[in-house]
Order: structure tokens, then C-alpha cells, then sequence
């Protein structure tokens, strides 16, 4: 290929082929990456859009565009006469923004919710259209150890690693890393909804049926099985003592 033609096709964003990881979503994760590997904290600069092009033969508008995905999730920051540079306050931006002080607040239960329901239920069509068998035995292999699960948090965990691995099916990187960032907000939910009632088979139960929805292919039973799974949790804070009313 020559230069000039090289210069143009790392121009623009590349595309994309139907059922594929997009550009933008892989160079999110390989930049991701490489803070991991080079230990690079808080403060620390991010090599220049030119140079992260170079390095992961991205086109500039695909740098540009995963650096404002890096901004949105609050992990990365631009300083005068520096660039980007690690941020660390999107974790406690999370934490305040799904505050459960002095018990919890059904609104913030809401938006919870709501955000789960959105990307859980979203997801479904793209995981039955390429999901194998193999993955739908994994889920089965995840939700089976709530039943085995010693603790309340360790059948959050449990909890969480189900549903984490529902989003993972998507296939997109960006959508996951989002549903990572809650994490903690999301176990802290599923710990105090266990706390309450011993709900463990009742949790194993409701995620096997959609599992079973998603084996038979069928869209709109997962998405009725999933809404009605998330609204439990709803119900649930709506009549729990100490909680604040809602707007």
C-alpha cells in the first residue's frame, strides 16, 4: 500500500463489518490495556493521538473518538500543554451518583435499574442471533454456583458475575466496560436485597428460566423474563423500611 493511500485509510474511522466489534470499541480496550501494562496511574499522560495511531494503526478519528469514550467514563482527562492524562475520579463520581446513605433511595434505585434494563435487555437479540451452546452452558456453569454461594456476598458476586456475563455476550467492549464501572453500586444492591430474605434459589431459579428463553431463541420472553427479574429488586426497595420517597 502506499503512503498517500495509507494516510487515507487511517484518516477516518474504519469500518465495520455487521456482528463485528466496531474500531472505536477495540481501541478503547487496547488502550485500557496498555495502562494496565506499562502501571500507568493517576496523573500520568497517555502517549499523543498521533502516537496511540501509530501504535495500534487506528485512524485519527477512531483515536479521537475512543479518547472521548475514555472521557466519558471519566478515566481520562486533557490538560493545557499536556494532553490526555489517567483520571481517577470516575469511580467516586459513580459512587456519588448512586449514593445510598441513611438507607436506600428508591430514586436511585430507579436509575439503577433502569440503566441495567436498557443494556440487559438490549443485548438479547444480538445474543440470540449469535450466541452457541457452549455459551449458554457457561451461564448455566455462572448460576449454579449461587447455590453454592456460603455468604451474602458471595452469592452477590455470584449475582453479578451472571449478569456481567450476559452483558458479555453483546460482544461490545465499551458496553461491558460501562456495566464494569457499577460494579460495586450493583453487588451493594444485590447485597442488601440478599440481606433481607434468603432469595438465593429464588435468584438461581429466575436466571435459569432465562437462560432457558435464550436457548429457545426466544426475544420476547427474555426480555419480559428480565424485565420482570430487574422489577423484583424495585418492589423489593419500594417497601424496604427507611427508604426515601420517591420524586
Amino acid at each position: 500500500m502506499s503512503s498517500s493511500v495509507r494516510e487515507e485509510a487511517l484518516s477516518g474511522v474504519e469500518a465495520v463489518e455487521p456482528g463485528k466489534t466496531s474500531a472505536v470499541d477495540r481501541l478503547v480496550e487496547q488502550i485500557r490495556d496498555m495502562i494496565s501494562e506499562r502501571g500507568l496511574g493517576v496523573g500520568d499522560a497517555l502517549p499523543t493521538e498521533r502516537d496511540l495511531g501509530e501504535q495500534f494503526q487506528a485512524g485519527r478519528n477512531t483515536v479521537r473518538e475512543a479518547l472521548q469514550v475514555l472521557r466519558a467514563y471519566g478515566m481520562v482527562e486533557t490538560r493545557p500543554k499536556v494532553g490526555a492524562v489517567i483520571s481517577g475520579g470516575h469511580g467516586e463520581a459513580i459512587r456519588r451518583l448512586f449514593a445510598f446513605h441513611n438507607g436506600i433511595s428508591p430514586d436511585s434505585f430507579h436509575d439503577l435499574q433502569g440503566f441495567r434494563r436498557i443494556i440487559e435487555t438490549g443485548v438479547g437479540e444480538h445474543i440470540i442471533l449469535t450466541a452457541s451452546d457452549a455459551d449458554f452452558d457457561r451461564l448455566d456453569a455462572i448460576n449454579a454456583r449461587i447455590l453454592e454461594a456460603g455468604s451474602v456476598e458471595e452469592a452477590a458476586q455470584c449475582d453479578y458475575e451472571f449478569h456481567s456475563a450476559i452483558v458479555e455476550l453483546s460482544g461490545n467492549r465499551t458496553t461491558l466496560a460501562a456495566y464494569h464501572m457499577l460494579r460495586s453500586v450493583i453487588e451493594e444492591v444485590m447485597r442488601l436485597g440478599k440481606a433481607e430474605r434468603p432469595v438465593h434459589a429464588a435468584t438461581f431459579e429466575a436466571h435459569a428460566e432465562i437462560i432457558r428463553a435464550l436457548r429457545a431463541r426466544d426475544r420476547i420472553a427474555y426480555v419480559y423474563l428480565m424485565s420482570r427479574h430487574l422489577e423484583f429488586g424495585i418492589r423489593f426497595v419500594d417497601a424496604a423500611p427507611g427508604s426515601q420517597p420517591t420524586r
